[in-house]
């Protein structure tokens, strides 16, 4: 037993000074080594900001480092967070979002802006709806910013309203309202606006009043809305049919058969694409889905639930602001005058087929992603 004790004893003394001699061996190479090769200072470091995207890296607190270890600020890692495209500038002069607001030429720009409008509404036009485009203006008041898209190319003549010196014109010949919205209404551009109204030259708005339109739209959590529609005027959805006894409305019974699931559309999450209006949150998301390349949006609204969520919760239509859908086709008259010939089948076909290709495409995306969900 006393033989075994004294063999283990010097083991332990054996392992004990090769630790130490190991320790010292490491700090001599450290030395060595750290004067055979030039400082490295981390806070020259530069990461790609696609691999800063794409991986959530927990970086260690650089705070309690300089405290305890004493390193100094320059010493510690820089993460760029500027947008994309900007990542040479210091990210103290970099304005990534913006606005529509009216800019004076003169003076301070501080002083420029007496108020800030909340909102913002636009309407795709023909000078010959001039005097509805009139009618619908007055309902909105002056914390909404005008915007009107011309796609006749028409719009000095609009000067002749008094709020059409405050509004804002672009003009586009033979152009739909979602080809100006791709183009125009950048989730970046907007960004200063509650809520965007995207919205047909032919409504009538007896009825609807926008500020109190708003109140109900904050009132019921409502991201993606609708006015509802006076139901005796033309081919109506259900769900967006105006009903008497409510404020809103976010579901409905359909025909037997048009609904697989009551939370889908066109039984709930669901408007139509002639008068909606997003919040800020939702037009991000509905922008990005807008195809740059199909101009009509047929297809859309069935798509829009998936921008929020729950959708059949956030998306409804506000009964006692309604509005009447006149059915005027001014931009198919375009049409003719661009070619000599009737040209509004062809423009319907058009349509047909853009919901045809917009249904393809998501649906091909859909699987894509579910293949590459699966794999990982």
């Amino acid at each position: 037993m006393g033989t075994s004790h004294r063999s283990g004893a010097c083991k332990r003394s054996n392992n004990g000074a090769k630790l130490i001699v190991t320790m010292i061996l490491g700090l001599v190479f450290g030395f060595f080594v750290g004067v055979s090769f030039p400082s490295l200072s981390l806070a020259k470091i530069h990461l790609r900001p696609g691999l800063i995207s794409t991986f959530d890296v927990p970086l260690p607190n650089t705070n309690k480092l300089s405290e305890t270890s004493g390193l100094s600020n320059a010493s510690r890692i820089y993460v760029p967070t500027n947008p994309r495209g900007a990542e040479l500038l210091p990210p103290g002069i970099i304005v990534s979002e913006t606005d529509f607001y009216l800019r004076r030429l003169w003076g301070e720009p501080s002083e420029d802006l007496k108020k800030k409008p909340r909102y913002l509404v636009t309407f795709t036009v023909g000078y010959d709806q001039r005097n509805n485009i009139n009618a619908a203006i007055k309902k909105f008041s002056d914390d909404f910013t005008i915007l009107l898209f011309h796609y006749d190319g028409r719009t000095t003549e609009w000067d002749q309203f008094d709020w059409s010196k405050r509004a804002i014109h672009i003009s586009v010949k033979r152009q739909t309202k979602w080809w100006y919205a791709k183009r125009f209404l950048h989730p970046d551009v907007v960004a200063a606006y509650d809520y965007i109204f995207i919205w047909d030259e032919d409504l009538g708005v007896e009825h609807f009043h926008a500020e109190k339109y708003i109140a109900l739209v904050d009132k019921h959590g409502l991201h993606i809305s609708q006015p509802g529609l006076e139901p005796n005027n033309g081919l109506v959805w259900q769900m967006t049919k105006r009903r008497g006894n409510s404020e809103v409305h976010k579901d409905t019974e359909e025909k037997p058969g048009w609904c697989s699931d009551p939370n889908l559309p066109p039984c709930a999450a669901f408007v139509e694409i002639m008068a909606p209006v997003f919040s800020r949150e939702a037009w991000r998301c509905v922008w990005h889905m807008i195809q740059n390349d199909l101009v009509h949006g047929w297809g859309l609204d069935f798509a829009l639930r998936r921008c929020v969520e729950p959708a059949h919760e956030k998306i409804g239509v506000v009964d006692s602001q309604w509005i009447v859908h006149q059915v005027v086709s001014s931009l198919g008259s375009q049409g003719e005058s661009e070619n000599g010939t009737a040209s509004r089948q062809g423009i319907r076909a058009r349509c047909r087929n853009e919901w045809s290709i917009f249904q393809n495409r998501l649906s091909k995306a859909d699987n894509n992603y579910l293949s590459h969900t699966r794999k990982h």
